[in-house]
């Protein structure tokens, strides 16, 4: 059977490929390679599969370049928009950073226009206790000149009831009975002169009474506008800073107690007013005040918390984001990979800048992070300053906000000078993002 089906396909190749034979001469022989028919069909068939393999790689290399080309000006259009992007960026923290400062010199001179309405509603205060202790001795003057005033009206009565009855006997008495009359009636013009100095006396108090008592409601009404100013002062400064700390994620309250365990002497200005000359309850305007001392308080613990969080900028001059905090391709291995931080760009050297007060843990190189600075904070908060050039600070130095710690560089693992920046919380990497941006609208 197998022989059949052999001789079968043979004869049909004989009749397609008949046998060719191709003669090799030379000089002195002749010799003849013979190509039977499935030598021949084996010929065609490896020159078929190389033509095809050959257009078929021609095509891929083709699509791969064409797919190249494509993707090249795709990454240019990446690029460019990306170059849009960080230059809109960078035009917006310009105008925060300005509006941050403009924001800031208001602030400051909202404290100072709340510490000079402080000393003004303390002397209204001092200048209101001693006209209402004024009026009440004029009060009291009054009181007395009117029973004085009564009295006398009394005794004159007494006199003219006396004079009547005894007139015709004092007539009686002749020459030597003329003394009792003078005596009587100088008597009666020394008091008739009394009871009009006591009324001229009466009505000048009612004046300066009804003056006293206009001179209060001015005062009362100049007090309600210091109160109202500063009641908005203290909104408008307070609930920013508030915003700003529920905004990072830093409970308010928590904080506040915290920074008022750490500055817990008592006295100074803002000491609660308390005081009062006759024993009794604190009147609503002092109420009010003490009100206003305690805002003044949490506004001052919240300057004190949001220099020791790191509401700032590590670079103050000309940058670009490079790389922001998240999940990115590892720009080494090609890799996803955790960043734990976010990358700014600028030129070798850049001055950078602790970014709150705090105490350096680590000044020097560690692995991946080349030449690298950790500042300790409080509530738990740690700022590191990765891949510089230059380290300016020591461990154990204590540093403020804005203090130069280093230059930047690229030290370590990286692809080019850059700065990265890390937030941690409890140890935990936070995105440094969210301190940037709430301090926005504040510094």
């Amino acid at each position: 059977m197998r022989t059949r089906l052999a001789i079968k396909f043979h004869g049909m190749l004989e009749r397609h490929l008949p046998e060719r034979r191709v003669f090799l001469k030379s000089d002195t022989d002749t010799r003849f390679i013979r190509l039977r028919p499935e030598t021949q069909l084996i010929a065609f068939a490896g020159a078929g599969l190389l033509v095809c393999w050959t257009i078929l790689a021609t095509a891929i290399l083709l699509m791969d370049s064409i797919g190249a080309g494509n993707f090249r000006e795709q990454a240019k259009r990446d690029q460019s928009t990306y170059q849009a992007r960080l230059h809109d960026l960078s035009a917006q923290r310009d105008s925060r950073a300005s509006e941050a400062l403009a924001a800031q010199e208001r602030f400051n001179a909202a404290l100072d226009q709340i510490s000079v309405m402080q000393s003004q509603l303390l002397e209204s205060e001092t200048r209101r206790h001693e006209l209402e202790t004024g009026i009440d001795v004029i009060q009291k003057t009054l009181r007395t000149t009117m029973e004085d005033r009564e009295t006398a009206r009394k005794a004159l009565a007494e006199l003219r009831d006396g004079v009547g009855e005894n007139e015709a006997g004092t007539v009686l008495a002749g020459k030597d009975g003329g003394a009792p009359v003078d005596f009587l009636s100088e008597a009666l013009a020394r008091t008739a002169a009394e009871r009009d100095q006591v009324v001229a006396d009466a009505q000048e108090a009612l004046v300066q009474a009804d003056e006293l008592s206009l001179e209060i409601a001015l005062m009362k009404e100049n007090n309600n506008q210091i109160f109202r100013q500063l009641e908005e002062a203290m909104t408008i400064s307070v609930a920013p800073l508030d915003k700003m700390f529920k905004a990072a994620g830093l409970p308010p309250q928590r904080i506040l107690d915290q920074v008022r365990r750490g500055y817990s002497g008592q006295g100074g200005p803002l000491t609660p007013l308390s005081f009062s000359s006759r024993g009794e309850e604190l009147s609503p305007d002092f109420t009010r005040a003490n009100r206003l001392l305690e805002q003044m308080d949490t506004l001052n613990l919240y300057r004190i918390a949001a220099e020791k969080a790191p509401f700032a900028l590590p670079v103050k001059k000309a940058f670009r984001f490079t790389s922001e905090y998240g999940f990115r391709r590892d720009p080494k291995t090609g890799g996803r990979r955790m960043h734990r931080g976010v990358d700014f760009a600028a030129p070798a050297g850049t001055d950078l800048f602790a970014t709150a007060d705090g105490v350096v843990i680590h000044a020097g190189w560690q692995s991946g992070y080349g030449r690298l600075v950790k500042i300790q904070h409080e509530f738990g908060i740690e700022t590191r300053y990765a891949h510089l050039s230059k380290i300016r600070v020591k461990v154990g130095q204590r540093v403020s906000r804005g203090e130069h710690i280093g230059d930047m560089g690229a030290s370590g693992r990286v692809t080019g000078v850059h700065l990265h920046y890390e937030v941690r919380v409890g140890g935990k990497a936070v995105n440094p993002m969210i301190y940037i941006k709430a301090a926005k609208d504040v510094f």
